[in-house]
């Protein structure tokens, strides 16, 4: 780390003019005018001796790489940035909890399914940033009303990956009648890779055993996606 990197970290939230502040600035210009790592220092409320909140909600964004992995990650694994003790690492996962519910309870009372682009827009923002292949699924009810939605692996999309007890319990512990299977690309190409197509397949099957039908698999990439159903291959 350079000289003038030290110098920034070492600025206290003290040493920032007010107008400056995160919380000053949620306060004259709303939280939508916020970065991140504002909204984020927020919620860290206070840094360390060596860095501001600010400095350290830069960190830690750094660290996870984006703002997707930091909300998918452990109470272990925040616990081993320098910084963020047993209060922080309660209160990040804590916050981003209540933001997945709330997402959940919209799409309950809002989300209706009558075709792929409806599914691919529930997705398509928070996937789209991310920098890893995030799989989930999109659960529905008899009337393809969204019940929820859920992360279920994180990484390449392989059939060994993706287990079906896995994404199946879920659904039927939410008494789905049907799901949407979603992943990313974070290259942008939307092409589908073999593994793609006999993970389709392979949970497809177990769907119709378990009564819950796999209505399509959307790929998202580059806030564009694909669908399997309109391409013929489900």
């Amino acid at each position: 780390m350079g000289k003038e990197q030290e110098l920034i970290k070492a600025v206290k939230m003290k040493d920032v003019p007010v107008e400056e502040r995160p919380r000053e600035r949620l306060i004259r210009h709303g939280a939508d005018r916020l970065a991140n790592k504002e909204l984020l220092a927020i919620l860290l409320r206070t840094g360390n001796r060596r860095e501001s909140a600010l400095a350290l909600a830069e960190r830690l964004l750094s660290h996870f790489g984006s703002l997707p992995e930091l909300a998918t990650t452990s109470y272990e694994d925040l616990l081993r940035v320098n910084g963020i003790g047993p209060a922080k690492a309660t209160d990040i996962i804590a916050a981003f909890e209540l933001a997945r519910r709330l997402g959940e309870s919209r799409m309950e009372f809002h989300g209706v399914v009558n075709s792929p682009k409806d599914a691919a827009q529930l997705v398509i923002r928070e996937l789209s940033l991310a920098d890893k292949e995030h799989f989930m699924i999109i659960m529905l009810n008899t009337k393809h009303r969204v019940i929820a939605k859920k992360v279920i692996s994180i990484g390449h999309l392989q059939a060994s990956l993706v287990h079906p007890r896995e994404m199946f319990k879920e659904a039927i512990r939410r008494s789905s009648a049907a799901v949407i299977l979603v992943h990313n690309h974070p290259s942008g190409d939307l092409t589908p890779s073999r593994d793609d197509i006999a993970t389709t397949e392979r949970l497809r099957e177990v769907g119709d055993m378990l009564g819950i039908d796999v209505l399509d698999h959307i790929i998202v990439g580059d806030n564009r996606y694909l669908s399997f159903r309109e391409q013929g291959l489900l």
